[in-house]
């Protein structure tokens, strides 16, 4: 009797045991992969725009973003090889190729001379198309990484010549920051190579229209890209092209059934945060969520073949939910009447300069009232006397050419700074830094595969799990 228990039980364990081998083998592959990476945009630049978004909606706590909803969430730590606090050409080459680096470095080892390989790459390489999507210019950073390989990311015209001189399929958003330069000797431009590689490069609304999955390769670029060779804050130009009309574009582009790999990066956040411009982070964040959607859109489609990750390199700025000037009182109201970024207010305050009476009490007024356009400070977000001296004061200061502030992407006077750090305080926004920080920032994920990405894990994990999950050996050394 107890022979023959035995023998049915160990008869139902193989049998479980076949089941879940069979279950496993069943289990689908991604055949349609998206990483969406919002630049700087860690937990509280999220929480920032759901919260905003709750409240101009009359509703309380947060508003869920596209993403923020997913089933599956994590954090990701970020440290780069050689310093805690890492930059996005570090951070993008570990969840590009898996690998840490140093600050700087574009998809090579530390010491800048050994390549690695980009999950794009990989993914090409294994027949499936590929697109690189950017709101900064295609040659910055982040996108870069997936493509390019040099030991500075400065190297923005050789990065843009790799490009130029590579077999991927799409890329869209911003254009390049330095298209000029000398290759093997003789002068040269990123999109005349690009183009003498068999890339067409539109940026104009009938070229978009144009496009049809015979086209071929792509570089399709925003119509009115800033000097930078970015797409203009969602701010400064709310009807132009956006990052999820560019992704419905890749999309449509590259939908083939071998499947695809697209990296959608929302780079300005992080321009936004280096100055501090919580209004400026919001509208990105929530057009970045709407990129995301685009891709929820053809999820709905193919639920059984599509994962979408969404992270970010770093945090820019160490925002904070709080202000001490509010106590424990928000405002997050005051964040819709700024109708400008601090990029676009340098300009208007460099004609206002050009304008001015030499009536201190004539301009004094003007001052304030073409800062109460800009932000509501006056009309709709309260301020005291003191307030208006305190502005004055900085516009003063700005005149003479003194304490002229410096972030990563533009220089500002005292007077921007004023008045972009009163609409913050008064709003219950803090900030700590023009820099990035070091924490952790989130991971969200949707599709086959999500749950791998839960709990705390290294950037450097991200795309030696997408490898794994799409039955592909580890790759990324070249």
């Amino acid at each position: 009797m107890i022979r023959h228990l035995f023998i049915i039980i160990v008869f139902i364990s193989l049998l479980m045991g076949s089941t879940g081998c069979r279950q496993q083998e069943q289990r689908p592959e991604p055949k349609y992969l998206f990483l969406f990476i919002g630049d700087g945009m860690g937990v509280a630049q999220v929480n920032l725009a759901e919260a905003y978004l709750a409240v101009i909606h009359g509703e309380k706590g947060f508003e869920q973003l596209s993403f923020s909803g997913f089933p599956v969430s994590g954090l990701v730590r970020t440290y780069a090889d050689n310093r805690f606090i890492t930059c996005s050409a570090a951070a993008g080459t570990a969840f590009a190729t898996g690998y840490k680096t140093n600050i700087g470095h574009i998809a090579t080892d530390t010491s800048g001379q050994v390549p690695y390989k980009s999950i794009a790459t990989i993914c090409k390489e294994h027949g499936m198309k590929t697109g690189i999507l950017t709101s900064v210019s295609l040659d910055h950073a982040t996108p870069a990484v997936f493509y390019a390989h040099q030991p500075s990311r400065d190297n923005y015209f050789e990065i843009g010549m790799e490009l130029a001189g590579s077999d991927f399929d799409f890329f869209a958003g911003g254009g390049f920051k330095e298209p000029d330069g000398v290759f093997n000797g003789k002068q040269a431009n990123a999109i005349d190579a690009a183009r003498e590689n068999g890339f067409t490069y539109v940026n104009t609304p009938e070229g978009f229209g144009s496009l049809d999955t015979v086209t071929g390769k792509v570089i399709a670029v925003h119509p009115d890209l800033l000097p930078s060779g970015a797409m203009p804050y969602v701010i400064d130009n709310p009807g132009s092209p956006s990052l999820a009309d560019f992704t419905a574009m890749a999309i449509k582009h590259l939908d083939n059934k071998d499947g695809f790999f697209m990296m959608v990066e929302g780079g300005k956040i992080d321009w936004a945060c280096h100055s501090k411009d919580a209004a400026s982070s919001i509208q990105e964040t929530i057009a970045f969520s709407e990129a995301v959607q685009a891709a929820i859109d053809f999820y709905q489609k193919h639920p059984e073949e599509t994962l979408i990750l969404v992270t970010a390199d770093h945090e820019t700025g160490g925002l904070a939910l709080g202000a001490q000037e509010t106590g424990y009182n928000s405002f997050y109201t005051y964040l819709q009447y700024q109708d400008i970024s601090v990029e676009r207010f340098n300009e208007v305050l460099a004609v206002f300069g050009r304008q001015l009476t030499g009536n201190e009490t004539s301009d004094r007024e003007s001052l304030l009232t073409l800062v109460d356009n800009h932000f509501g400070l006056g009309s709709k977000i309260p301020i005291t006397e003191q307030d208006k001296s305190v502005i004055w004061e900085a516009f003063e200061q700005s005149l003479k050419g003194k304490n002229q502030q410096e972030t990563v992407y533009t220089e500002y006077p005292t007077i921007t700074e004023t008045v972009i750090s009163m609409v913050s305080s008064k709003s219950g926004v803090g900030w700590t830094t023009f820099k990035h920080t070091g924490i952790n920032i989130p991971i969200y994920a949707l599709g086959p595969g999500a749950e791998r990405f839960t709990g705390v894990i290294d950037n450097t994990d991200i795309p030696r799990i997408m490898e794994e999950l799409m039955g592909f050996d580890n790759e990324a050394a070249e």
